[in-house]
Parts: C-alpha cells; sequence; structure tokens
C-alpha cells in the first residue's frame, strides 16, 4: 500500500501536511511552506511538467519540500509519457530529482518526504534505490581556509564553525564545490530557499554573514534553462558582504521574474527576516525587463515590467519610480554627498563623558545621553565643532508601515560634536538653518526618499543619495515639496502610506 502513497496525497489536497506546521531550526535556516514553494513553481512555464528529460536540483534541501511538490507536479505532468504509475514514479524520483541536504537531520527529513522514507533503499520507500541516500546526499565536509577564510564561503578560521569530523560545520556541500566538481553537475532547473547568514563568533559573540548570494552565484555558474530561490531581500541595498552581488543582480537580464514580500512574516510567520524576502525566476533564454509584484498581507500590491539596474539599488516600490523620477529630472546635487561619513568625530560609543560644562569643554551627543569631553580629545572634524549641526541616528529600526524610517534630528548648537551613533546630516554658521534642515528631515518626502535605499536599520551617507540638498535659508514642509515636484494626490497617498507623520 505504501507505492500508492504519493499518488493518494495528490489526489487528495485536504491530506493534512505536516510540513505546513513544522518548526523552523533556526532563523538562518528557514523551512518554506508548501503553499509558498507552488507559488514559486507556478512562475515556471507548463512545458517543463510535461518535459522527461529534466534534472532539477534542489541545493539546500531542509524538510524536501521543494522536491515532494515538483513530483507531485511531475505525477500528473508525465502520464501520457508514462500511463503506468509505478514506472512513472520510479523515471521521476530516479532520474528527475536531485537533492543536496545542508545537514544529516535534513537530509533525513528531505528523504522522508519525497520517498517516505529516510532509508531510499528501504521496503517502506516509494523509490527503487540500492542505496539509502537515493538522489539526496549529504556530506559532512570541512570548509578551505586560505589565510584564515574559507575561500568558497568566508568563515573565519577558529570560528564556532570550525570543528571537527564529528559535527556538522555548515560548510554547504553546494557552495564548497570545486571548479571541476561544479563542471560535471549538469541540471536543468535549480530551485531552492538556501540558508540566509552563515554566524561566525569566533567564540567572542556573533555575527551573521549574509550566505545566500554564494548559491545563486553557484547555481548560475551550471547554467541551467532555470532558477527559482526564495532569498533575503537585502541585497537590494547591498551592504555587508553584498554590494558586488546586487551589482550582479541588477545588470542580470536573465531575471525575468521577480516577487517582492516587504514583510517576511507575510511568508514565514514568526521567522524575522530583517528586510522582507522575494523569490525570483532566472530564465536563461530570456533577455530583458523583470516583472516585479510585491505582496503585502497576502495581497498583490502592485506589478511592474521595468528593468532592474535603472538605479544603483533597487527600487521595491513600484509605485515609488514614477516620483523618483520627477526629482531625478531636475539634476539637483543631493544630500548622500553632504552627509558625513560613519563615525563623523571618531569617538566611539564608549567614550567616557563628564556632566562639568566649561569654555574649554564639547558637548557630545551620544546614544541617549549628553555629556561634555575637552576639546582636545576630537581628532576629526573639528572645524564642524563650532557650527549648528542636525544629527540623525545611523540606525533606526524598520517597523511596520506607515513607518517612521528615521530618529528625530537633532539641531546641535556649538560647540558640540557626537559619538558614532549619529551622522552629522548638514552644518551651518546660524541656526535657523539648522532647524530648517531638521524640519526637512521631517517631512514625509524626506523621509520617502531615505526609504528607498533603506532595507534594514543601518543608514550611511549613502542612504540620502535620492534626497535633494535644497536651500535651507526657507522652511520646507511636504505641501511644498509635492508643489516643487508635480507629485500628485494619488502618489502623496503612497508616500502617505510608508511613512508616517513625525511632528
Amino acid at each position: 500500500m505504501h507505492k500508492n502513497l504519493l499518488t493518494n496525497l495528490i489526489k487528495d489536497h485536504k491530506a493534512p501536511d505536516i510540513l505546513t506546521c513544522i518548526a523552523n531550526l533556526s532563523s538562518d535556516e528557514v523551512f518554506t511552506p508548501p503553499e509558498l514553494v507552488d507559488k514559486m513553481l507556478d512562475l515556471l512555464p507548463e512545458e517543463v511538467w510535461h518535459d522527461k528529460t529534466l534534472r532539477w536540483l534542489d541545493p539546500a534541501s531542509k524538510t524536501g519540500i521543494f522536491l515532494r511538490q515538483i513530483a507531485r507536479r511531475l505525477m500528473e505532468g508525465l502520464r501520457e509519457d508514462f500511463p503506468d504509475e509505478e514506472e512513472r514514479r520510479q523515471h521521476i524520483f530516479q532520474k528527475m530529482l536531485y537533492g543536496i541536504a545542508i545537514t544529516d537531520l535534513t537530509a533525513l527529513m528531505s528523504r522522508r518526504s519525497l520517498y517516505t522514507s529516510k532509508d531510499a533503499a528501504s521496503e517502506k520507500s516509494v523509490a527503487k534505490f540500492s542505496n539509502s541516500e537515493g538522489n539526496i546526499s549529504y556530506e559532512n565536509i570541512a570548509h578551505t581556509y586560505k589565510n584564515g577564510v574559507c575561500i568558497y564561503c568566508g568563515n573565519k578560521e577558529g570560528s564556532e564553525l570550525d570543528r571537527d569530523e564529528t559535527k556538522e560545520r555548515h560548510a554547504y556541500n553546494f557552495i564548497h564545490l570545486t571548479p571541476e566538481e561544479a563542471a560535471k553537475m549538469k541540471f536543468d532547473i535549480i530551485v531552492g530557499n538556501p540558508p540566509y547568514t552563515l554566524n561566525d563568533g569566533g567564540g567572542t559573540g556573533s555575527s551573521a554573514m549574509p550566505i545566500y548570494q554564494h548559491f545563486v552565484r553557484q547555481a548560475k555558474t551550471l547554467n541551467p534553462r532555470y532558477m527559482a530561490f526564495i532569498i533575503p531581500s537585502r541585497w537590494f541595498a547591498g551592504g555587508k558582504g553584498l554590494d558586488e552581488f546586487r551589482s550582479e543582480m541588477l545588470a542580470d537580464k536573465h531575471l525575468k521574474h521577480l516577487v517582492d514580500y516587504p514583510n517576511a512574516d507575510d511568508c514565514f510567520p514568526g521567522v524575522s527576516v530583517e528586510g522582507g524576502v522575494n523569490y525570483f525566476i532566472w530564465d536563461r533564454e530570456y533577455d530583458g525587463p523583470c516583472e516585479i509584484t510585491t505582496i503585502i498581507a497576502n495581497e498583490e500590491v502592485s506589478t511592474m515590467t521595468r528593468p532592474l539596474d535603472e538605479y544603483d539599488t533597487f527600487i521595491r516600490w513600484n509605485e515609488a519610480v514614477p516620483i523618483l523620477r520627477k526629482v531625478q529630472e531636475r539634476h539637483e546635487v543631493t544630500l548622500g554627498e553632504k552627509v558625513s561619513n560613519r563615525n563623523p568625530f571618531s569617538l566611539s560609543g564608549k567614550t567616557a563623558l563628564d556632566n562639568i560644562n566649561n569654555p574649554d569643554k564639547v558637548k557630545i551627543y551620544a546614544n541617549k545621553q549628553v555629556g561634555y569631553i575637552e576639546r582636545t580629545q576630537i581628532a576629526r572634524n573639528t572645524e564642524l565643532i563650532d557650527k549648528y549641526k542636525v544629527l540623525i541616528s545611523k540606525a533606526h529600526g524598520v517597523g511596520a508601515f506607515p513607518d517612521s524610517v528615521i530618529s528625530r534630528p537633532i539641531v546641535a548648537e556649538p560647540p558640540s560634536a557626537c559619538t558614532e551613533t549619529y551622522l552629522v546630516v548638514g552644518s551651518f554658521n546660524n541656526l535657523a538653518e539648522a532647524e530648517n534642515l531638521a524640519k526637512y528631515a521631517k517631512t514625509r518626502f524626506f523621509r520617502f526618499l531615505l526609504a528607498l535605499r533603506k532595507m534594514t536599520q543601518n543608514i550611511t551617507a549613502k542612504s540620502y543619495s535620492f534626497i535633494p540638498d535644497l536651500d535651507m535659508k526657507q522652511e520646507w514642509t511636504d505641501e511644498k515639496l509635492y508643489e516643487r515636484y508635480e507629485i500628485t494626490p494619488t502618489e502623496q497617498k503612497f508616500i502617505e502610506s510608508l511613512v508616517r507623520e513625525m511632528l
């Protein structure tokens, strides 16, 4: 009776599915719900489900859900080629579906999902294999270090993942293939949900290096006909380890569809992925603009076909593109050329401050506190000490929409400076201009343009690169800005849906 289990699951869509409620192992290795996998597979052309020659690969198999859902579709799509159900099943499992698990546990889970047995050679398996792995492999390999860093994934030698052969080292097989090994792998369609980060603490705390980009790059080297991956959306704006990957993705004309979820909870309930997630279809034979769809609360809010490389960052909101075009048509200098770099005065957050003020002291704005230090302790940008300055925190969490985007700006009167907590957004010789810049920063329009470059809590000088550096001898309001840039009522409503009022 076990041979009919997969067929019964295909026919009975109301049957309980354990993979809809299985808990995630961590926020780095997120299990993909079956309905999300189906949405991704729906974007592939219908013809792939009727081609018995195709070889499919999930290079980061966790629960086996991608392979299982593919198997369901192929069991229907190949009926004419294999009228006999048993022959059809064996052809699909033995010659079409392959997986590389990310851990020993996920290898067992994947085989159980696909073959109905963790041992592919057992009598309980619906597939006929002579080995226990079947076509879902796992090997606990080591990192390959050069100058203390793994040449494949960037793991640091001596980190918490640098373990002996008895423990899983998360040296994920697919991205640790040598060029020679990769050249031998021939797959037509590569799909999956790769690990997102590599926690590399080295025993002194943890940091999260993005790792998903290595899976996408490795898949491209295999030159498949199609790819479908779901990954974090942080690459839209680049950042830690992602600047080069962002440039590659924006320039890739083979990206045919991209579906963006600004709130990752809409895809993975209960899992925090800052900046959201997206899935995409890569088509080797396609060369053109990308169809971009935004999903919020399981509702499609917009779809637009446009080039990905119109800007040096990806504009996730389709509705924002015409607004940004209006701003850039004026060719104005932007604040990105004026805002300070990180830690403008070379004062760390641990700088000791006192409460005693005198003419030789400088007022210091630090995280949630204000104090004083000697002027001689400031070695960088000393010319700004006696200016009126506008300070904005370099970090501000990404919240629900409408979002505040930034913390409240601070007008710092001279003599003053700040620790690394803040960026200097502008400096002036008089108080009125500084106050006008602070009011400008509070407008929804200002913060909307900043939000287009902000995917996580981190804010840099580059985040201000879409914001015009206007004359601060006058006060700017949203009404004046909307009129200046000819922002329509519909566009105003969109801006206000993303950015909340700041009094």
